[in-house]
């Protein structure tokens, strides 16, 4: 996970010359930039690396686990990001992780 405060020294350490007060006010800026085109409806594209929409999720029947009450929960958009293809061969090449196999039953039970 990367968080902002890494985001900004990170990007610090490789732009040396620039004072660190000013790649944070970039960062902010771009944050909010994307923030406003998301909260006005816009769709966000970043060439290689992905896109971000909107998706709407419709008002749903659910429950409380803890009471059991049942509810309906109300209608939303949550942000969707779809990765671009140089991206996901870019973290397929580098990833160090071996991926396990959901079918098979290594947990010791046979």
């Amino acid at each position: 996970m990367l968080i902002k405060s890494q985001l900004i020294a990170d990007t610090s350490k490789q732009l040396s010359h620039l004072p660190e007060k000013d790649i944070v006010l970039a960062i902010n800026s771009i944050i909010e930039q994307m923030s406003d085109v998301m909260c006005h409806g816009g769709r966000i594209e970043i060439r290689g690396v992905g896109s971000f929409c909107l998706h709407f999720r419709p008002p749903r029947k659910a429950h409380n686990p803890k009471t059991g009450e049942k509810l309906v929960t109300n209608p939303k958009h949550a942000v969707h990001f779809k990765p671009g293809k140089e991206l996901r061969e870019q973290v397929n090449q580098n990833r160090h992780l071996p991926i396990q196999d959901m079918t098979d039953s290594d947990d010791g039970e046979d």
